[in-house]
């Protein structure tokens, strides 16, 4: 449930606000056995309730005006509660405006100074008076002294606010009345009224009705620029016909003066003297007008103005400019001569022959000025240029005048050079030779070609290539044995090389920049391949079968040394891995035969005896001279048997047929033939060139 109550303010303590028991339709017995308490919305207790009897009571002073301000409406809130069962009551207190208050003007005394010139009709503003009252109890009318010369106006605002201000109504003349004595009264409308006054005073002041005079209307100085701080320029000179402060002077520069002028000119208040304070410069103005004006000190002030003209006279103090019209920092080499880099406009802000400029470049640069027409010259090339020579130019301009002495300027114009693709890749070396061991890893690197280009940035980028022609055999595909990175030049085996195969080859690598269009250059790698001992001896002679022992027949009645075979092997590797030794690991009779160490010649070592065996097996091995060394063995069988003839020749032990000469013997004997018949005839025309 909600109760409001309307109060007046200023109520005294214990005032009788309302009964709430009665406005609750409560007992008033159940009200205090409910244990009642109230609660206040503010910090303060203004209101109190009498348990046994119900009654609300003021229990402080209530200032509404404290409370709530200007605010038309003024509500204090309450909230009671009881228990058995919890119930909550709220009560609003409007607290209701009592004119309590006066209108209160800010001062009692106000002082007004009037020029007697004054218009009709002019307004004069006074402080208004405060009345912290609202509603009819607040401020409402203002009241104005009779008079002769002034009326009251007061202006109302849209918040309520009244502002009240003296109107000129008849002129003011200071040699009849010199002050004015009036009484302001504020009045608010509560019952009964209250009101305030405040005192003003109105001082006529006396009108200044004579202006300066200056002795002549213009002046007039020539200075030199850049003249010292403090040079005199003028000094003026007005006077006023006025007396005392209406009657003293004091000159100033005119407002309608720029900030510029102002910063360099400075008067005297007091004497009128103008001097230098800036710097004075003939390429920004040649002549300056001062607007000077006089005031007197009278009220108000009445002042005149003249003007003061300044001219400036032209010295050497400014260098050459040298402004860059159109420049391209960056040229190709290959330009022509004659190409223009950059248009030049020159300038000197003196005047006459101190304003005339001539430039000029160093000669040791390929570079030349022309004049174009006055102030202006271009740029040129005057040679060929070559980046790779020289790529980056610091030319200076130096830009110099007629005056005396005479001024200069360098003006630096950094040019750099652009690339062109004029320059083949060359190869570090114009062939390469590269050694590689036979049974190779795949994917090993063999050799780096290396190539350098002196252009620049995508001209020197470099990508290397392998021919497929050009090399030992031209039906050889040299990219199916090897790989070469394109970037870095590494050449790599694609498959391992045999010795036994190829001993020697060549292939043509390319390179090629990026430029557009793309120069090339070649060179020739040499490959040598190196011979490895990964072949073991083969034996030729006498041909044995796997698992099987060749048989060879002697007679019993065999001589010593006589020759019983021969063992021929061969081995496909080179050098010092096909450098074959024979040996003899096993025998019968270790005694009995004997093995040739190069030859593999198989000899009896001793005329046999009937104690020794019929049968002698003879275990021989070949080895090479490789590292490590490979060998192979084979086992002979020599039979001893009356059948002699067929010693030397032998036969298979498993060869059904074996009376024909093996290949190679046929091969010993005609070489053994041709080479009788060729010595033979040599000593035979020997001979005869003797005799």
């Amino acid at each position: 449930a909600q109760i409001r109550y309307s109060i007046p303010e200023e109520l005294t303590r214990g005032a009788f606000v309302g009964n709430i028991a009665k406005d609750l339709g409560t007992d008033v017995g159940k009200l205090a056995a409910a244990n009642l308490q109230v609660l206040s919305d503010s910090d303060s207790q203004y209101f109190s309730v009498n348990v046994n009897t119900g009654v609300i009571m003021v229990s402080e002073r209530i200032d509404r005006e404290q409370l709530c301000g200007q605010n038309p409406r003024c509500f204090l809130h309450l909230k009671l509660a009881i228990e058995n069962p919890v119930e909550f009551y709220r009560i609003e207190v409007e607290i209701l405006d009592i004119n309590d208050n006066p209108p209160a003007f800010p001062s009692d005394e106000v002082s007004l100074r009037i020029y007697e010139l004054a218009s009709l009709g002019a307004r004069f503003p006074i402080q208004p008076a405060q009345d912290p009252d609202v509603g009819t109890n607040t401020l409402q009318t203002y009241h104005l002294s009779a008079n002769e010369n002034f009326n009251l106006n007061v202006k109302a605002r849209t918040d309520g606010g009244k502002f009240p201000e003296l109107v000129l109504e008849r002129a003011l003349d200071r040699e009849l009345r010199a002050f004015h004595h009036l009484v302001l009264t504020a009045e608010d409308g509560g019952s009964p009224p209250q009101s305030s006054k405040t005192h003003i005073t109105i001082q006529v002041l006396d009108a200044n009705d004579n202006h300066p005079v200056f002795d002549r209307p213009s002046y007039g100085a020539r200075l030199v620029e850049n003249s010292p701080l403090g040079t005199l320029v003028v000094k003026l000179n007005a006077t006023d016909m006025d007396e005392g402060p209406n009657g003293d002077i004091r000159y100033s520069l005119s407002s309608h003066n720029s900030a510029a002028l102002r910063q360099i000119f400075a008067i005297d208040e007091q004497t009128g003297e103008i001097r230098v304070q800036g710097n004075l410069d003939f390429e920004e103005a040649t002549v300056y007008e001062i607007e000077v004006e006089a005031k007197d000190m009278g009220s108000p002030t009445m002042e005149e103005h003249c003007s003061v003209v300044v001219e400036i006279t032209d010295v050497n103090d400014n260098a050459p400019e040298v402004i860059l019209t159109s420049f391209s920092s960056s040229l190709s080499e290959d330009a022509l001569p004659g190409t223009v880099v950059a248009v030049i406009h020159v300038r000197d802000r003196d005047s006459g022959e101190q304003g005339k400029v001539q430039c000029h470049v160093s000669p040791d640069l390929p570079f030349q000025l022309r004049k174009d027409y006055e102030h202006q010259y271009s740029l040129l090339t005057s040679t060929r240029l070559d980046r790779e020579h020289v790529a980056y130019y610091n030319v200076s301009v130096s830009a110099s005048d007629l005056g005396s002495p005479p001024l200069s300027r360098h003006t630096i114009l950094p040019i750099t050079l652009a690339d062109v693709n004029d320059n083949a890749p060359q190869f570090q070396q114009a062939s390469y030779e590269v050694l590689v061991a036979e049974n190779n890893p795949v994917g090993s690197l063999l050799v780096t070609v290396s190539a350098s280009d002196p252009d620049s940035e995508q001209n020197s980028c470099l990508s290397y290539s392998i021919l497929r022609t050009g090399g030992t055999d031209p039906g050889l595909d040299p990219t199916r044995y090897l790989s070469i990175h394109p970037t870095n030049g590494h050449i790599s085996a694609k498959l391992p090389f045999d010795y036994e195969q190829t001993t020697y080859f060549q292939f043509q690598v390319e390179v090629s920049d990026g430029g557009s269009p793309s120069l090339r250059n070649r060179t020739l790698v040499h490959v040598f391949i190196v011979d490895q001992n990964d072949n073991a001896p083969r034996v030729h002679f006498p041909r044995a079968g796997e698992d099987s022992a060749t048989q060879f027949r002697i007679s019993p009645s065999t001589a010593p040394s006589a020759l019983i075979t021969k063992v021929v092997a061969i081995d496909a590797d080179s050098g010092r891995n096909a450098w074959l030794s024979y040996h003899l690991v096993e025998a019968t009779e270790l005694g009995l035969f004997s093995v040739a160490l190069r030859s593999g010649e198989i000899r009896i070592t001793r005329a046999l005896q009937d104690t020794d065996a019929s049968a002698h097996e003879l275990l021989v091995v070949v080895r090479d001279a490789g590292e490590p060394p490979l060998s192979t063995a084979i086992t002979l069988v020599v039979l001893v048997e009356e059948k002699g003839p067929e010693a030397l020749l032998g036969s298979e032990a498993r060869a059904p047929d074996g009376g024909g000469l093996p290949t190679i013997t046929v091969y010993l004997i005609v070489s053994l033939v041709l080479i009788s018949t060729v010595s033979l005839v040599g000593l035979a025309v020997l001979g005869v060139r003797c005799l």
